[in-house]
């Protein structure tokens, strides 16, 4: 087997002594290697299919499609879908021919204009982080959600769990994924086939299973599950059917986690678009299928289920098709993958906000940047991240809406930081992308990036800061998104204005060049080429 290896003299004689494809590459971005290229492809992939978990997430967000009936979880799962294959399109393009752990808000610099590059730049990385720090709060409280669920069921009832035990599991949790965070790469990496052969072979169980126990006499007909359109809540029915695409969008929404993972990645610029578009497809397909089965098999009574005393709409349908001893198996199943796709989130958020210290974008930069060579692993930029969801999870005391805003949170903020860098290309300084491996065309690509782009901006703008209960909210059912994400949008451009931009210059040149190869001196960073191959 051949290598792409070169024997290389640094300046920072604590760095490898050897180059890859993959590193040179990144040099050409503008950032030397720092961090062990652990994962396989597959296994970057595993990361995103991890973080979207797609039985977990659907017991978190059920209820965002039972809001509108069956209609809400079965084409309200698929049309969002759709929409999100297309996002994911247009960033695995600029994930192959660009793969660095900052890519959204690194690409958002590039495609800009001069005048405004900078200060978008700076929102992509903060909104970014953001996104990805309440991605961690809304899984761990997800977890929370489902263990205490067990504890009800277990207890047939008598255990009836408060907003306070929910927050003291969710801080544990947290914990405990900084722990496993802290791990080095080659461990958490191999984690990633477990999770994906687990998140499989509980789908198959799901699908399987609840239409037997039901008897497919008992199934609910077709017309209930793909035409029945309820509608729980005060808005026209038309919109409470958009409203339940939050659910797909909450759960398909960590593609950009492989973004992240890109300076781990072998043959990264294939690793990162495979990831991206194999995860989204999946999930969506996948979860179209779940969603189906679901509505086939629950009680055609849909408030007794959004009701039900353990806090999970799906625990309740396991519970009345399957019996207790099921539904407790396979939520303690749900509950440990819902563990692992926290700690698969961590991981990749753990690599933006190290990444965007980097670029001494963050407060405690300095700090937030050192890489343990070791383990290979930011370790304090894991548990920055940590210690932030633990204090931004305090929400979930307040009351349910600000729980929901956590959720919200995450569409509306990651949907910022991937709408402008696609935004940029589609309308701006398209001619100097250079393609990758994946690249779907001129026409092609500039097509669904504008559809992305509007699509997006849809998302944020307006379906992620609705009330979800009706146009007349109360303090209590109040979405308030818009807050959260407004006072960090303003907050981060006040900050630009006002101090940041006296230092920050966007995107840093942290390669350092090489000295020689073989004694031969090297120019800089663009020169580097390898020796022949060996076999």
């Amino acid at each position: 087997m051949s290598t792409h290896e070169i024997t290389v003299q640094r300046t920072d004689e604590s760095q490898p002594k050897f180059v890859s494809k993959d590193d040179e590459l990144l040099a050409t971005l503008g950032y030397k290697a720092e961090l062990k290229r652990n994962f396989s492809v597959i296994e970057v992939f595993g990361v995103a299919f991890s973080i979207m978990s797609l039985l977990p997430s659907i017991a978190s967000t059920l209820n965002m499609s039972l809001a509108a009936g069956p209609v809400g979880m079965t084409w309200g799962w698929l049309l969002p879908s759709i929409c999100i294959l297309s996002v994911g399109a247009s960033m695995a393009e600029m994930g192959s021919a660009m793969p660095t752990s900052g890519g959204l808000y690194w690409w958002t610099f590039k495609f800009f204009p001069k005048s405004i590059r900078k200060p978008l730049c700076f929102l992509a990385g903060y909104s970014n982080t953001l996104g990805l720090i309440g991605g961690l709060c809304s899984i761990d409280s997800g977890f929370a959600s489902i263990l205490l669920s067990l504890a009800n069921m277990a207890s047939d009832g008598k255990f009836v769990p408060n907003k306070f035990h929910n927050y003291g599991v969710f801080v544990c949790c947290a914990i405990t994924h900084g722990i496993a965070g802290s791990l080095a790469t080659k461990y958490i990496s191999k984690l990633q086939s477990f999770c994906i052969i687990a998140n499989l072979a509980v789908i198959v169980i799901t699908c399987v299973g609840l239409p037997l126990y039901k008897g497919t006499e008992n199934l609910n007909a077709g017309t209930f599950v793909f035409g029945e359109l309820d509608n729980l809540t005060e808005w026209p029915k038309g919109w409470t059917f958009i409203g339940s695409w939050l659910s797909a969008i909450w759960t398909i929404g960590a593609f950009d986690s492989c973004v992240h993972m890109a300076e781990e990645a072998t043959n990264a610029a294939i690793a990162v678009p495979f990831g991206i578009l194999s995860s989204i497809s999946m999930c969506g397909f996948l979860g179209f299928v779940v969603m189906s089965v679901i509505a086939a098999c629950m009680n055609t009574d849909i408030t007794a289920t959004m009701s039900s005393t353990a806090g999970q709409p799906l625990a309740q349908v396991y519970y009345d098709v399957m019996g207790r001893n099921w539904s407790l198996g396979l939520m303690a199943v749900l509950c440990v993958l819902q563990w692992f796709m926290g700690l698969s989130i961590l991981v990749a958020g753990s690599r933006q906000v190290w990444a965007f210290s980097r670029d001494d974008a963050l407060p405690f930069s300095t700090l937030l940047k050192v890489v343990n060579y070791k383990l290979g692993v930011p370790i304090r930029a894991v548990w920055f991240m940590v210690i932030i969801a633990i204090v931004i999870g305090l929400l979930t005391i307040v009351d349910s809406a600000a729980t929901l805003a956590l959720f919200s949170l995450v569409a509306a903020s990651n949907s910022l930081a991937w709408l402008l860098p696609i935004f940029a290309r589609s309308f701006f300084n398209v001619d100097t992308f250079v393609p990758g491996p994946f690249y779907m065309g001129k026409y092609v690509s500039k097509a669904v990036g504008i559809f992305a782009s509007f699509y997006l901006m849809f998302v944020i703008f307006v379906l992620s800061m609705m009330p979800s209960e009706g146009p007349n909210p109360t303090p209590q059912n109040m979405n308030y998104t818009c807050v959260i994400n407004g006072f960090i949008w303003i907050g981060c451009m006040m900050y630009y204005y006002f101090f940041a931009r006296k230092w920050f210059e966007g995107p840093k040149q942290t390669f350092e060049e090489f000295t020689t190869i073989d004694g031969n001196e090297l120019n800089g960073s663009n020169g580097i080429e390898y020796l022949p191959e060996k076999e």
